[in-house]
C-alpha cells in the first residue's frame, strides 16, 4: 500500500512504495505516453525533425536506465537541451541548409556525451552534495510552475502570434476530460493499487475520445493533431529504426571551435539537471543514487545519440515524477518506458496518435501538485530570512530564466550569505600574561569575510610591546586570513612591536609554510615565546 506523509524533520514529501516487477512495467508503460509529446514538441525548438527528438528519448532513456546512477529515474530529450542546440541549428540552416546542419548537432551532441564521460571520470558528481536544501526547495516548486505553464499551450489553437483560445465548447470538453484524469489519479488508489493510477487514468480518457470521435459526437484534440498544429505536412509519428551514421561534419579545428561552447554548455546543464533529478528522487524514495555514474550514463547515451540521429538529452524531472508515484523504483521502469516509446513509434504510432492530449495535460497537472513542496509555505515564516529568500529567489530564477542557472545562482547567493554570517562572528577575549605583553584570544573563522573585523580588534597604538594572537578557537582558511594577519604584523612592526601566534592548528601551519615570502609572523608554541625557537620569517 503506498503510503505518503511529511517528514518533520525536513519538510519533504516521501512516497514509500515496494520496489515490483509488475509495478515498474506498467509504470514505464504510463511513462512512455507521456514521453512523446514533449519528445516531439523539444524537437521543434530544437529546428529538428520530430523523429530526431524521439530517437533521442528512446535512446537516452534506455542507455541511462540501464548504466545510470539513479534506478527509478527517467531520461529523455528535454527542453533545456533544445534550447541550447537551437541556435546552432539555426545558424548552420541559414548557412549549409537543414540536412547539413543537423551534421553539426549529432556532432555536438556526441561531444557533450564525451565532456560528461570526463566529468563522470573525474568523479565530479559529488559536488551535487554542495547543493543546500534551500535551494533543492526553490529548485523543485520553480520546477513545478514551468511544468504547469507549459499546459496551457494545449488550450491554444494555432503557433506564434495566431494562437488563439479554443473555442467554448471544445474548450470545456479539454478541461473536462483534464478533470476526469486528475480525478481518476487522486481517487483509484483508494480503491485498489493493483494498477498505476495514471496509467488507468490515460486508457480511461483515452476509450472515452476515441468512442465520442467514432460515433460522430465529438473529436477530442489528440497527439497527431497536436503534431499537425505545429507542422501541418505530418500526418504522423511514426519513424524508422535508428541507422548508425558518422556525423557529416568537416573535422577540423574549425568544426570543434564552431560546436564546442555549445556542447560544453548542454553538457553541463544535462548534468546539473539529472543530478538534481536523482537528489530529488534520492528523497521521495528514501534511497541513493549514484551521482559519477549518472554522469557516466548519460554521456554514454548522448554519445550514442551524437552516432545514431539523436538530438540529445538528460534527465526529465517530470516523467521521473509520473514514474515514482507509479510505483516505478527499478531499472526495469526505466527500460520499459524507452521500449514502449520505441515500439510506439515504430510499430503502434497510429494507438498512441488517438491519445489525447486532456489525458496528458490531466497527468502533468497531477505531476505539478506532486513535485511542488506546499509545505514550503508552511516553514517559510519559520527558516532564517535568508533562507526563505533563496527559496524564492530560485523559484524566480528557474521560472524567467533556466534551472541550471536557478541553482547556479542559488549556491552562489547562499555561500554568499554563509560567508557574509560567518563574517560577522569574530569575537576576542584580551588578557595579559606578563609585562610588556598581551593575548587577544580569538573566536571565529579568519577568511575573506571576517578580514575586517579581524583588523578591528587590535589597539596597534597602546598595545605592548609583545603581542600574540591566540588561535585555540579559531582557524585561518584562506589567502585573505593569510594577508590580514600580514597586514596586523607590518602594523605593529611599524612601531617596533611584535606579533606573536599562538597554538596554530596543523593546517593553519601548513597553510603559514606555503606563504612564507608573504607572511612574516613568529609561530609559537606557548606564551613563553622567548624560548621558542618555532619562526618564520
Amino acid at each position: 500500500m503506498k503510503t505518503e506523509h511529511f517528514e518533520n524533520k525536513f519538510f519533504k514529501l516521501k512516497i514509500s512504495k515496494p520496489r515490483n516487477l509488475k509495478t515498474d512495467i506498467l509504470s514505464g508503460l504510463t511513462v512512455s505516453l507521456a514521453l512523446i509529446p514533449e519528445a516531439i514538441a523539444f524537437s521543434f525548438v530544437a529546428h529538428v525533425d520530430p523523429k530526431v527528438g524521439l530517437y533521442a528519448a528512446f535512446m537516452v532513456g534506455l542507455i541511462t536506465a540501464i548504466f545510470g546512477g539513479r534506478p527509478g529515474m527517467i531520461s529523455g530529450a528535454t527542453g533545456a537541451v533544445a534550447v541550447i542546440f537551437a541556435p546552432l541549428m539555426i545558424m548552420q540552416s541559414a548557412k549549409v541548409g537543414m540536412s547539413a546542419a543537423t551534421g553539426y548537432l549529432f556532432a555536438a551532441v556526441l561531444l557533450m556525451g564525451l565532456i560528461q564521460i570526463v566529468f563522470g571520470l573525474l568523479k565530479l558528481g559529488k559536488f551535487i552534495r554542495l547543493v543546500p536544501h534551500p535551494v533543492m526547495l526553490g529548485f523543485v516548486n520553480g520546477l513545478a510552475i514551468i511544468i504547469f505553464k507549459a499546459q496551457f499551450s494545449q488550450f491554444y489553437i494555432g503557433t506564434g502570434d495566431a494562437q488563439t483560445l479554443l473555442p467554448a465548447v471544445p474548450l470545456m470538453i479539454m478541461i473536462g476530460g483534464v478533470l476526469v484524469t486528475m480525478f481518476i489519479s487522486y481517487f483509484l488508489p483508494k480503491i485498489t493499487t493493483a494498477v498505476p493510477a495514471t496509467l488507468a487514468a490515460l486508457v480511461s480518457v483515452t476509450v472515452v475520445a476515441i468512442i465520442l470521435d467514432r460515433t460522430g459526437i465529438y473529436h477530442m484534440r489528440t497527439v497527431l493533431d497536436f503534431v499537425q498544429s505545429i507542422d501541418p505536412s505530418k500526418t504522423t509519428i511514426a519513424a524508422s529504426i535508428p541507422a548508425f551514421a558518422i556525423p557529416d561534419v568537416p573535422f577540423n579545428f574549425e568544426t570543434l571551435k564552431l560546436i564546442f561552447p555549445f556542447a560544453m554548455l548542454a553538457a553541463a546543464v544535462g548534468l546539473i539537471e539529472s543530478l538534481m533529478t536523482l537528489t530529488l528522487v534520492d528523497e521521495l524514495t528514501d534511497t541513493r543514487g549514484k551521482g559519477n555514474k549518472e554522469c557516466l550514463g548519460q554521456g554514454f547515451a548522448n554519445v550514442f545519440n551524437g552516432f545514431f540521429g539523436g538530438m540529445g538529452g538528460c534527465a526529465m524531472i517530470g516523467q521521473s515524477m509520473i514514474n515514482i508515484r507509479g510505483g516505478g523504483r527499478g531499472r526495469t521502469s526505466g527500460v520499459t518506458a524507452a521500449v514502449c516509446l520505441f515500439f510506439f513509434v515504430i510499430f503502434g504510432a497510429k494507438y498512441v496518435e488517438s491519445v489525447p492530449l486532456a489525458a496528458l495535460v490531466g497527468v502533468m497537472f497531477m505531476v505539478v501538485i506532486a513535485t511542488f513542496e506546499w509545505s514550503s509555505f508552511r516553514i517559510i515564516s519559520k527558516i532564517p530570512k535568508a533562507d526563505a529568500f533563496i527559496i524564492i529567489l530560485v523559484s524566480v530564477v528557474t521560472v524567467v530564466e533556466d534551472l541550471a542557472i536557478a541553482v547556479i545562482v542559488g549556491i552562489i547567493a547562499s555561500a554568499l550569505i554563509f560567508a557574509w554570517n560567518r563574517g560577522k562572528i569574530m569575537k576576542v577575549t584580551v588578557s595579559s600574561e606578563k609585562q610588556n605583553s598581551k593575548v587577544y584570544k580569538l573566536q571565529g573563522c579568519l577568511f575573506f569575510g571576517s578580514v575586517t573585523s579581524f583588523k578591528s580588534l587590535f589597539d596597534f597604538e597602546n598595545d605592548p610591546k609583545d603581542i600574540i594572537i591566540d588561535f585555540a578557537d579559531s582557524r585561518v582558511y584562506d589567502h585573505s586570513g593569510l594577508e590580514a594577519i600580514n597586514f596586523v604584523a607590518e602594523k605593529y612592526a611599524a612601531k617596533n612591536k611584535s606579533l606573536h601566534l599562538l597554538n596554530l592548528s596543523k593546517e593553519c601551519k601548513m597553510l603559514l609554510k606555503k606563504a612564507d615570502n608573504i607572511v612574516e609572523v613568529s609561530v609559537i608554541e606557548n606564551l613563553d615565546w622567548h624560548l621558542a625557537d618555532d619562526t618564520l620569517a
